[in-house]
């Protein structure tokens, strides 16, 4: 089957759709990215991709801490708000109607209504051409625990988490296979003796 050459660009979707909240609880801000995942886990470290014109960027560079709040269906509309109006303008915790609330490890907002947020400290800014990427150290993490089963395995399906594509919010779909279950080992049934 034939393919086309595009030019080179920014084309691994689908992406994350995050809302990276930053600044204090008296000037709290919210933006949405795309550009985020995880770097390494031991220690654990992620990062996230900013313009240096971003509101965010200046508030993220100041301090130093952000936090990666996951995103979901209900929060699809406040999501896609966040991405495009300025922080500089508008309070977006009221706009959206969210609620702010200081983390425990660094006390910055995090976003009451996210399912997860993760707390980070940047350790390093590397300047990349359009965008700056800012390496940052998991400080700590905190989980709704609606999504918490008995065992302390964490459900973000429950929640019904979103993703980004190429311009557009989708929904994630049904499981399709666990970690190994290419590999996995088909299990003979026993048959009863008569």
């Amino acid at each position: 089957m034939p393919k086309q050459l595009w030019k080179p660009g920014t084309m691994v979707y689908p992406a994350p759709a995050v809302m990276v909240s930053c600044g204090s609880m008296k000037n709290p801000n919210i933006i949405t990215v795309s550009w985020t995942g995880t770097v390494c886990t031991d220690p654990a470290m992620t990062y996230v991709s900013l313009r240096k014109t971003r509101y965010s960027h200046a508030l993220i560079s100041e301090s130093g801490t952000f936090v990666i709040n996951l995103t979901t269906k209900s929060l699809a509309r406040a999501t896609d708000f966040c991405g495009v109006k300025s922080g500089r303008d508008i309070d977006k915790f009221s706009e959206m109607q969210l609620h702010a609330v200081p983390g425990p490890m660094t006390g910055v907002p995090m976003i009451e209504e996210s399912p997860l947020s993760i707390e980070c400290e940047v350790t390093q800014v590397m300047p990349l051409g359009s965008h700056d990427m800012f390496l940052a150290k998991v400080l700590g993490i905190s989980i709704d625990e609606r999504y918490l089963e008995p065992s302390g395995k964490f459900r973000l399906d429950l929640a019904e988490p979103i993703c980004y594509s190429h311009g557009t919010y989708f929904e994630l779909g049904e499981a399709i296979g666990g970690f190994g279950f290419s590999v996995k080992k088909a299990t003979k049934k026993k048959r009863r003796k008569r």
